[in-house]
């Protein structure tokens, strides 16, 4: 995978969509599916393109949050065999009810609480909000208990909210370092969620900082540390962060359909600026 990123000046044009919400209809059939992914990864190769970039570099995480069962079955027969969840317990429901589908995966890219490190543990592949020790000695403990381990990114707040979740970048080298004593961990990168804003500028900020700081951390991370992928852009924003080196991007409602609430709604205490 290559990590040469093309400067980002010159992109001033790329802008965010978070003013669509309700403009993406609802996809109802296994070919709405197909045609929502196809037209998702055309932005995905033309974002690449502008940075001379190739696709193949950046996964696709389809976010099934909020989602019914029948929708998130669709989406399986259309070919996504991994989905993202923000709430541990509708993601537990979805993946108890959907055991017959053996080979689907599950991120879970929300904000967990300690005690239900244990329910991670017991059926997802990912987790992209990995933010204190606590949580990791909770989460180690828990996986070595059902022999299992767990591909993590490490959070960080790259906007300075109060309102998001994620360490602070200058709090990152130290938690890396005290990473590897918990073995079930595989740290594959960092993941942010970028400042809610129609302002590009703004936006590509945070992409930058998390890029920025994981480039930084590669000098000195431990041996058993990982730092190859950067989950960074949704719906709104992700061809931006393709521009700045994302090699995860979090995509919900431009595949699934607008949600019932609009996006300002899962960034607390903000607006669309």
């Amino acid at each position: 995978m290559s990590s040469s990123i093309t400067p980002s000046s010159g992109l001033e044009s790329t802008q965010t969509h978070h003013d669509r919400h309700g403009l993406y209809p609802e996809a109802v059939s296994v070919e709405d599916f197909r045609h929502n992914l196809a037209a998702v990864q055309a932005r995905i190769a033309a974002a690449c393109q502008r940075v001379g970039r190739d696709p193949a570099s950046v996964r696709l995480l389809p976010v099934s949050k909020t989602k019914p069962e029948s929708n998130l079955r669709l989406a399986y027969a259309a070919g996504c065999r991994m989905l993202g969840e923000n709430k541990v317990q509708e993601a537990l429901g979805k993946w108890e009810a959907m055991q017959d589908l053996s080979d689907l995966q599950w991120s879970v890219i929300g904000h967990l609480q300690t005690n239900k490190a244990r329910l991670v543990a017991r059926f997802a592949s990912e987790f992209q909000a990995l933010d204190s020790l606590k949580l990791a000695e909770a989460l180690d403990r828990r996986l070595q208990h059902e022999g299992r381990a767990l591909d993590v990114f490490v959070q960080v707040n790259t906007s300075g909210e109060a309102s998001k979740y994620g360490l602070a970048p200058e709090n990152v080298p130290a938690f890396m370092h005290a990473l590897p004593a918990f073995t079930a961990l595989r740290v594959r990168g960092l993941m942010t969620l970028a400042r809610f804003s129609s302002e590009a500028e703004r936006v590509r900020e945070c992409f930058v900082l998390l890029r920025t700081l994981r480039d930084r951390l590669r000098q000195r991370a431990p041996a058993t540390i990982a730092l190859d992928a950067l989950s960074m852009g949704m719906s709104g924003d992700f061809e931006i962060a393709i521009e700045e080196g994302a090699t995860v991007v979090r995509v919900g409602q431009a595949i699934f359909g607008a949600r019932a609430l609009p996006d300002s709604h899962y960034w607390p205490g903000e607006t669309a600026q």
